[in-house]
């Protein structure tokens, strides 16, 4: 069974914030998009950059490399030269901390 661990203070995550994290070894990007987190792998898979380098627009999270787009929520490819989805990590807050589910 998995287990939710905390990982950092929400208040250290404020809005428009991207924190990359490692959490047991994976490279975790948590998203505070107006007050709402989310959590994805840390990796474009284009081409394996980090996506704690890019820019948010809407709801998504735009590589910082060659510009593929993915969804903050499902982590689904909205745009090339991406073609397949990243890892959605589960992401909540606890008491004020910022939990993963690992």
């Amino acid at each position: 069974m998995k287990e939710w661990m905390d990982v950092l203070p929400e208040v250290a995550c404020p809005p428009g914030t991207l924190k990359p994290l490692i959490v047991d070894g994976l490279e975790v990007l948590i998203v505070n998009l107006g007050g709402v987190f989310y959590g994805l792998e840390d990796c474009c898979s284009h081409d394996g950059d980090h996506l704690s380098d890019g820019d948010m627009e809407g709801g998504a999270i735009i590589c910082p490399r060659h510009g593929a787009r993915f969804d903050l929520k499902t982590g689904a490819v909205l745009s090339p030269p991406a073609y397949e989805d990243i890892n959605v990590v589960p992401v909540r807050v606890s008491h004020g901390m910022i939990q993963v589910q690992h």
